[in-house]
């Protein structure tokens, strides 16, 4: 069955956490150790800085109070967006499937708040995979009996992890942002682009390598997490060049990753010898956003690709998961 991308959207909140913001915590940390080690110069946050400032967060249920913007206002921002350059109208919307690793709300489902701030009556529930939510969503689409979906479906995923980092630990707030990506999707309506090779696995045995608590902190085995998110971003990109080549035609095959950070970006371009312009991220700007990271980075560069370009999207993350497709972008009507 056939998956089309009509249109994909972003947000991301004004906040913004500088490096020098985290050296003034005073947790042993410098621009230049944070370039270093991870790449990332800034990140964006739904807490104001007085609040981290004062608190470093020392109890995750404060944050609630604290909040300029919810997981559902960002995730309804970034649809406005895709909804826009899908060209269609809000209540053409049929379905909404939102994910995150980082709730306002427990309950109900997020992409229930999604379609309130919308204003959408229609079929809403959550489908998380942690980081490699966005393309799993579009797996569990892709294996839809099309004759039973509606014509246009709103993929959301939104994540507020800056409230889920004790920011004593200089180990994961250098690291993370928040915002929120969104995208039109249609198994039965042909779009901007056309999705191939899409695939979604998982290692449940690995499952306590990143966890985020109820109340509690994002934890991480950092060393293998990183070696994983190398090895199985590369086998990805180099499963969707081969899909590509199958595929045919003269294309510029482009990269997206999973933006962990750019320490294990610039690996993965080293070891697939992906060249500078062919590769796009921006988690050196807006910090590792979870969910929100890979599609974000497709939305900020959306309106560059055209016709002969093919972009290999490759996603890992907490479960372990790793996900992957190709997005391949045609001529338009």
């Amino acid at each position: 069955m056939s998956v089309y991308l009509h249109g994909v959207g972003h947000f991301h909140p004004e906040t913004e956490i500088t490096n020098q913001f985290l050296e003034s915590l005073d947790i042993g940390t410098t621009d230049e150790w944070i370039l270093d080690r991870v790449g990332i110069r800034t990140r964006r946050t739904v807490l104001p800085l007085d609040y981290i400032r004062d608190t470093r967060n020392r109890d995750t249920r404060g944050t609630h109070e604290a909040l300029t913007c919810t997981n559902a206002q960002m995730g309804a921002e970034a649809a406005r967006m895709a909804i826009a350059r899908a060209g269609i109208e809000p209540e053409q919307i049929g379905m909404v499937i939102s994910g995150t690793s980082s709730p306002t709300m427990v309950c109900p489902a997020e992409a229930c708040f999604v379609a309130c701030e919308l204003g959408l009556q229609v079929p809403a529930y959550d489908l998380n995979s942690a980081c490699s939510t966005f393309v799993t969503q579009l797996f569990n689409i892709s294996m839809m009996d099309e004759t039973k979906v509606p014509e246009y479906i709103l993929t959301v995923a939104a994540e507020s992890l800056t409230t889920t980092i004790d920011y004593t630990d200089r180990g994961s707030c250098v690291l993370f942002g928040d915002g929120a990506a969104a995208a039109v999707v249609s198994t039965r309506t042909p779009g901007r682009a056309r999705l191939l090779g899409i695939s979604a696995e998982s290692d449940p045995a690995s499952a306590h390598k990143v966890v985020i608590k109820k109340t509690g902190y994002f934890e991480q085995d950092g060393r293998a997490v990183q070696m994983f998110a190398i090895r199985k971003t590369r086998q990805g990109y180099e499963a969707l060049r081969e899909a590509a080549i199958e595929e045919g035609g003269d294309r510029a095959l482009h990269f997206i990753g999973h933006q962990a950070n750019m320490r294990v970006l610039e690996q993965v371009c080293k070891r697939c010898e992906i060249v500078p312009e062919r590769h796009h991220s921006n988690v050196d700007i807006r910090g590792n956003t979870g969910g929100a990271s890979a599609p974000s980075v497709l939305s900020m560069q959306w309106e560059k690709f055209g016709a002969q370009d093919d972009v290999a999207l490759v996603v890992v993350g907490g479960g372990l998961t790793w996900s992957r497709a190709l997005v391949r972008f045609e001529e338009q009507g």
